[in-house]
């Protein structure tokens, strides 16, 4: 399995390299959903592609599965082609520098079978203060063979997080204010899952806004996997939990699973509503 996380001198020697790439841009501002794609249109790593969180890393079908949910094989083995990627090609993924969008699309290329991918630490926000290059436009479709092998011990559904005493450690990644119910700008209900810990996704990265280090990491996570299952993890609809997922596996922790529908499609199902800070 490739390293989850590529720097960008690493990248900067691969391109001068030519080596076998596939670079998505997946900067996107909820507040503004087209924000991202005119930020790649403006200036994007050379040759990436762009990835818009809503309409090519979810499913086109939005009945059901939350506010995001995760394409179908089909949808993901189309986008991976037209962003040329074949069984072989390292997929690098970035955004804006937080790594929620492009933590998605790392998650989903493994959930989908392709193991050869990596997040660009601190996305093009450190591509650009590292006085690296950029392009401007669009970038051509390619024309991949990537076929997608679901891996389905990634992930668990509505009903796997019912299993109450059964369950493993639940891991809530939103920012503490919506865990404990104070505020809730986008979803139906505000709180959290009943017995779920709140770990924040942003507390993944450093001071400098990189992620922190394997061994920071393991720090922060090891506890939760002292003589207990792996945990699942969720966030609002599956995508800033795939930042604590990042940070796992850079820690070393394997076996931790996404429910992908999260808090969304939790509210969406009737699910029993907690509040406060346990």
């Amino acid at each position: 399995m490739t390293h989850p996380v590529i720097d960008i001198a690493q990248l900067s020697e691969m391109l001068a390299n030519s080596t076998k790439i596939a670079i998505v841009d997946c900067r996107f501002d909820p507040m503004a959903p087209d924000a991202g794609r005119q930020a790649h249109l403006a200036g994007h790593i050379p040759g990436a592609h762009y990835a818009h969180l809503e309409l090519d890393l979810s499913a086109a079908d939005k009945s059901a599965g939350g506010r995001h949910p995760i394409p179908t094989e089909g949808e993901f083995t189309a986008l991976l082609q037209r962003f040329g990627v074949d069984a072989d090609t390292l997929l690098v993924t970035y955004d804006a520098g937080d790594l929620a969008a492009a933590s998605r699309l790392w998650w989903m290329a493994r959930y989908f079978g392709h193991d050869k991918v990596a997040v660009l630490d601190g996305g093009i926000a450190a591509w650009v203060a590292a006085d690296q290059q950029v392009e401007p436009g669009a970038v051509a479709a390619g024309n991949g063979t990537f076929a997608a092998n679901i891996d389905p011990a990634l992930c668990v559904d509505f009903q796997a997080v019912c299993y109450g005493e059964y369950r493993p450690v639940l891991i809530d990644s939103r920012d503490p204010p919506r865990y404990s119910g104070e505020v809730e700008p986008i979803d139906l209900h505000a709180g959290h899952i009943p017995g779920a810990i709140n770990m924040p996704w942003r507390e993944s990265l450093g001071e400098t806004g990189l992620l922190r280090d394997a061994e920071a990491q393991l720090a922060r996570w090891q506890p939760l996997f002292a003589d207990k299952p792996a945990p699942i993890l969720y966030c609002g609809s599956g995508v800033t939990a795939c930042v604590n997922l990042l940070a796992l596996e850079l820690a070393g922790l394997s076996g931790a699973r996404l429910y992908p529908g999260s808090w969304s499609d939790w509210c969406q199902r009737g699910g029993v509503v907690a509040t406060g800070n346990a």
